[in-house]
């Protein structure tokens, strides 16, 4: 398009953003210009700078379309010369502001991208991309608060889950978890293995006298329906009175005195029913050695089927035991017994102590107290005693086929006044009998009067009861070794044990 001026111009003027330009049919640099900014028509983002005078109107030929491209120049007419010299606005013959050679307007600050307000650049070349743009200020303020808010609320929600049950004692959530599974089985050598087999072939006595408080016991179970228990529990029965025995099942039938050996503390009783309770098992006695685990069943204080468990702490103990009342007119029994620590407590007696295997090894029998008072019966301090299953097996034996017990012996009296080392048989006769029995055990392997016995089969005699223990223990026909001093001096002697078919009051 032909410049509207006829003559050369040494620039481009310049036209305000007002009605100016709108009116005179041209468009300006930029969509809008904000007051006091102006486009660079050079194709440059321009600066800032407000130039303040409207005297510069803008030729037509180098105004920007709307949409922002540059639109294609017409050929000037013939007289019509463009005198842009440089990159500056004008020459060194236009017009002020920018006339006069080497007054020049700075450099553009910013070479492209101005920001909002500034026209597309001429010739062709793409705006810049606009800025990503994130959320506001405002935005993340009112989302900073939404979440103070959520998270305060949780809290005291959980403040209040925390203390809620404190506060009021209960919770009506509350739960423990379910109860774990698991099987009952456990190893058949286990304690409770043990005690699961040897538990059924265990019984509790009731003995009722016709004029004697009643007393409570235990026993087992043995071969073809017998039950093996103490004499002394059963001893009241003897004279009148009546015996009820309880299962392990908790059925009851009435049983019946067999035979009893005081001198021993056994006893065998029959009862009318069994209802097919098993039989016990017995073990080997000899084979028990300190430490071995046992297992001591029965009904303590009227407790049936009470299991306790503990170790042989002890071998050879001599014990004596009985009726603790002090009324009986039997002998005292004289055991060689097994020591543990297993709890017995009264109502025990007559009951099995058993091995790790469920065997019998011992007949619990005795236990030890603090206090020897007849008003008020101990507890277990831990000192329990039981007669030796090897024993316990010969004497019921005896007492199944004739209905009484042997009374082992070796033929000699013993001086009980004798407070030295070991035990010294009597100097002369004691109530009416030899100190050695002629033909006897002893007198057959050399000992006489006065002799002092030191050890029955290597173990040191520490008193005569020791040593009647130890001799009522042996099954008749066993053979012993003996070291025995006379007059200072040692010597050893080999005994076969004999018995006696009725009990006497002497060791023998």
């Amino acid at each position: 398009m032909p410049s509207d001026f006829p003559e050369p111009q040494g620039r481009p003027e310049f036209l305000p953003a007002d009605d100016q330009a709108e009116q005179s049919g041209w468009r300006s640099e930029t969509a809008s210009f904000e007051s006091g900014r102006w486009g660079d028509p050079s194709g440059r983002p321009g600066d800032t700078a407000s130039y303040g005078s409207p005297s510069y109107p803008a030729p037509a030929s180098y105004a920007a379309p709307a949409s922002g491209q540059a639109p294609a120049e017409e050929p000037p007419p013939a007289n019509s010369t463009r005198t842009y010299e440089s990159p500056f606005f004008g020459n060194s013959a236009g017009p002020p502001p920018f006339g006069g050679g080497d007054k020049r307007p700075p450099p553009p600050p910013n070479a492209l991208g101005m920001g909002a307000g500034w026209a597309p650049p001429p010739g062709g070349l793409a705006p810049a991309p606009a800025p990503r743009r994130g959320p506001g200020t405002g935005v993340l303020i009112v989302l900073a608060v939404v979440i103070a808010l959520v998270a305060s609320g949780l809290g005291s929600v959980g403040t209040y889950l925390l203390t809620r049950s404190s506060s009021s004692g209960t919770d009506p959530s509350y739960s423990l978890g379910p109860i774990p599974s698991g099987a009952t089985n456990r190893a058949p050598d286990s304690v409770a293995g043990v005690a699961a087999r040897a538990r059924s072939s265990v019984v509790s006595l009731e003995v009722n006298a016709n004029s004697a408080e009643g007393v409570s016991g235990s026993g087992f179970l043995i071969k073809d329906g017998y039950v093996v228990t103490n004499n002394h529990v059963v001893a009241p029965a003897a004279k009148g009175g009546d015996i009820q025995i309880m299962f392990n099942n908790r059925k009851t039938t009435k049983g019946r005195i067999v035979g009893r050996d005081p001198g021993s503390d056994l006893a065998v009783v029959k009862p009318e029913e069994t209802f097919g309770t098993p039989e016990i098992t017995l073990g080997n006695s000899d084979q028990v050695v300190v430490g071995d685990p046992v297992i001591a069943i029965g009904s303590p204080l009227g407790l049936t089927g009470t299991v306790t468990t503990g170790i042989v702490s002890s071998l050879n103990r001599p014990v004596i035991a009985g009726d603790e009342s002090g009324t009986s007119t039997e002998e005292p029994a004289y055991i060689s017994a097994i020591q543990t620590d297993a709890a017995i407590n009264p109502g025990n007696s007559g009951g099995p102590l058993v091995n790790g295997k469920g065997e019998v090894v011992g007949v619990n029998s005795a236990i030890a107290t603090l206090s020897r008072s007849m008003s008020s019966q101990g507890g277990s301090i831990g000192l329990g005693f039981a007669i030796p299953v090897n024993q316990a097996r010969r004497v019921a034996e005896e007492i199944i086929t004739t209905g009484k017990a042997k009374r082992p012996k070796i033929g000699i009296v013993l001086d009980k006044d004798y407070k030295g080392q070991g035990v010294r048989i009597a100097s002369g006769p004691t109530e009416g009998r030899q100190p050695v029995d002629a033909g006897g055990p002893a007198a057959k392997a050399g000992l006489k009067a006065g002799d002092v016995i030191m050890e029955i089969d290597g173990l040191m005699l520490q008193d005569g009861n020791e040593l009647i223990a130890l001799i009522r223990s042996k099954s008749p026909g066993s053979k012993i070794t003996i070291k025995y001093q006379r007059a200072g001096q040692d010597r050893t002697a080999t005994l076969t044990v004999t018995a006696d078919d009725g009990p006497t009051p002497t060791p023998s």
